[in-house]
């Protein structure tokens, strides 16, 4: 009986995972990735003092979020039309974006590696990270009026 409620439970599961939206999954990502850099942006500015350890939490959780993003899954053909300000672009250049992506991950895994020790350390870090943001909003992004 419980092999049976767990094949129930499995199926259903994946039938909700299969009806996810694409376009909410992927904003979704992109507002937690937002509310992190955000706080990390907070430190850089010096409106918030430099915790190391609260600083790696923040740059590991900006880690798992870009692991996270599947861009086969969250970007499908067709999902470029709705409430989304995902640029043709992407679609059009699928390539260069995910490229764009990954360097953006590779990125983020370096400024974990480097544990920066102190607010210049992470500046560094955080600048290479927001240049990557920057490059991929202007190519891939639709701007809001």
């Amino acid at each position: 009986m419980r092999k049976l409620i767990l094949a129930i439970s499995m199926l259903a599961f994946a039938g909700s995972v299969a009806l996810a939206d694409p376009i909410l999954d992927r904003q979704a990502l992109m507002k937690e990735r937002g509310k992190i850099a955000g706080g990390l942006s907070k430190v850089v500015k010096g409106e918030n003092p430099f915790d190391a350890a609260a600083v790696m939490t923040s740059l590991q959780a900006l880690q798992a979020n870009a692991e996270k993003l599947d861009i086969d899954a969250l970007f499908p053909a067709g999902s470029d039309t709705g409430d989304t300000t995902a640029a043709p672009k992407i679609w059009q250049d699928m390539a260069g974006f995910k490229a764009t992506h990954d360097k953006y991950l590779a990125d983020v895994k370096a400024a974990v590696a480097a544990a920066p020790a102190d607010v210049d350390a992470l500046k560094a870090q955080f600048n290479t990270i927001g240049g990557d943001c920057g490059t991929c909003h202007e190519t891939y992004r639709i701007k809001k009026d």
